[in-house]
């Protein structure tokens, strides 16, 4: 695309990665021509810094930014949504440094939201069902239900899986409000994004329900060697009875 139409940018957040991250995967990925990608570092104690500036040297379509100290994934995250929308990027989006939810699968999501304007976000939902190769433990797919029932109560719309690691957004005004001011949540970020695409500000309208489509993966795995903690599962639900306590208030 030229400079007048950007490619989407896709945010890749990384603490301590330097053994995990599958280089080849990524410049593959960046060499579909599909999508640019923005690597946050988040205050990596490990060489991490040094894994993405090579693959930064490698390909044209692979950007680092590097935060001074590790200040978690959600801000992570929004540090790198606010950078490309900065960058003028129409599409921008997040996605899971250890590749679970497969490149093919992202550069998908990227097809749909691309094909159908109305939409303002693209989800991917880890279904469990005939045909699709989701490789989750039980116990995790039953927690991850107890979830994704508190997020939709919390919140008021039905949703089947808010934590899955990749999502496309249409930058609109709603969104950069949305990522306007930092999470209150560390672990449920997700949700509290999406209860304020949904509320919108006091500047910006709402996104209607309709405008959000969660579309099941045809393949997913548990990768090993994950950050999140036991304790940071009850955490998060935790946050999540916060955000719906506020989504309530504002709502009323």
């Amino acid at each position: 695309m030229s400079d007048n139409h950007p490619l989407p940018m896709i945010i890749v957040p990384c603490y301590n990665e330097e053994h995990r991250l599958e280089e080849t995967a990524f410049l593959d990925l960046a060499k579909s021509g599909r999508l640019r990608l923005l690597f946050v570092d988040d205050g990596s104690t490990d060489r991490t810094g040094t894994v993405l500036h090579r693959l930064a040297a490698q390909s044209e379509e692979i950007d680092t930014l590097t935060l001074p100290h590790n200040v978690g994934k959600s801000e992570a995250v929004r540090a790198g949504l606010i950078e490309a929308t900065e960058r003028g990027a129409a599409l921008i989006g997040y996605y899971d440094a250890d590749l679970a939810t497969p490149p093919h699968e992202l550069l998908r999501l990227l097809t749909i939201i691309e094909s159908q304007n109305g939409l303002g976000a693209v989800f991917g939902a880890r279904v469990a069902m005939l045909g699709s190769a989701i490789e989750r433990t039980h116990l995790r797919h039953y927690l991850g239900r107890v979830y994704a029932t508190a997020a939709s109560l919390a919140l008021g719309v039905d949703v089947y899986d808010t934590q899955c690691g990749a999502k496309v957004f249409r930058v609109n005004p709603t969104l950069l409000a949305a990522i306007g001011q930092p999470f209150n949540s560390e672990w449920a970020f997700d949700v509290e994004l999406l209860g304020r695409l949904l509320k919108g500000s006091a500047t910006t309208p709402g996104m209607p329900v309709d405008a959000f489509l969660e579309v099941p993966l045809h393949s997913w795995r548990d990768v090993k060697g994950t950050h999140v903690r036991a304790i940071d599962g009850v955490a998060a639900v935790m946050q999540l009875v916060s955000i719906g306590r506020h989504h309530r208030r504002s709502t009323d």
